[in-house]
């Protein structure tokens, strides 16, 4: 899995340094953004959300662990980079994923990235293990939730949220409530298996929509199906009896 990553440090050399072992190094980290001190840290933080902070521990308007102090719950994993020794063991008791002293050493930084992205992977099985108790638990197949594949990781969303799914090559776009969108590193094909015992149908060789979302159905040589979310769906010859058994008709 890729890791999203902060750099929050503030000396310059020292972020540009970690940038560059990062990206010959770890290619597999994004770096989303970089602050100098724990006010632009704390707001990069919110605009990014991302899995991993580098987090030096001196810096201007407090340190490290006042910044970590405004989360209830540390939303992000933590590998501190810094010259100061005498703040390991308050690192550690915060469970920081590691501590690296500057100069960063480049095995030291391998293995401690190494270790962050293990553990979100653990967790990431994790969470799709706790979906997949959840909906085999739920009677009468109400499935709640699914899993999305992304390029980036994976997203949980609702199922009732999901209006209609299409196809975009060997990939599919959830459209979901709101007008958001995901794009999911699966097919069609897979999702039309998949969903098949729930409310959705495939209504065209691009498109499978909920049928809860439903509201209109024009005739014509291409039907065509108006969506409650005022989407128009274009309905294949070959699945309208499919789409009209779901109507009891």
């Amino acid at each position: 899995m890729n890791l999203k990553a902060l750099i929050i440090e503030d000396e310059e050399a020292s972020r540009l340094t970690l940038r560059n072992y990062l990206k010959e190094y770890c290619p597999f980290v994004e770096i989303l953004g970089e602050a100098s001190n724990i006010k632009e840290g704390y707001d990069l933080i919110q605009k990014h959300q991302p899995n991993l902070v580098f987090l030096d521990i001196e810096m201007p308007f407090g340190n490290a662990f006042d910044l970590l102090d405004q989360f209830n719950e540390v939303p992000f994993e933590t590998i501190f980079v810094t010259a100061y020794s005498n703040y390991a063991i308050q690192a550690i008791n915060l469970s920081s994923c590691a501590y690296l002293l500057k100069p960063v050493d480049i095995d030291e930084l391998i293995d401690a990235v190494k270790k962050v992205r293990e553990h979100l992977q653990q967790q990431s099985n994790i969470k799709k293990a706790n979906i997949l108790l959840e909906n085999l638990s739920i009677e009468n197949k109400q499935l709640k939730k699914i899993v999305l594949p992304t390029m980036e990781g994976f997203d949980v969303v609702q199922l009732k949220d999901v209006v209609h799914l299409q196809a975009n090559d060997n990939l599919t776009d959830f459209h979901l409530l709101g007008g958001r969108k995901k794009t999911v590193c699966k097919t069609l094909k897979f999702y039309e298996h998949t969903l098949s015992d729930f409310d959705f149908v495939r209504v065209h060789k691009s498109h499978i929509i909920n049928m809860n979302y439903v509201d209109a159905y024009q005739k014509g040589k291409v039907g065509e199906i108006k969506l409650s979310t005022n989407q128009i769906i274009p309905l294949s010859i070959n699945r309208k009896d499919a789409f009209m058994k779901k109507f009891s008709l």
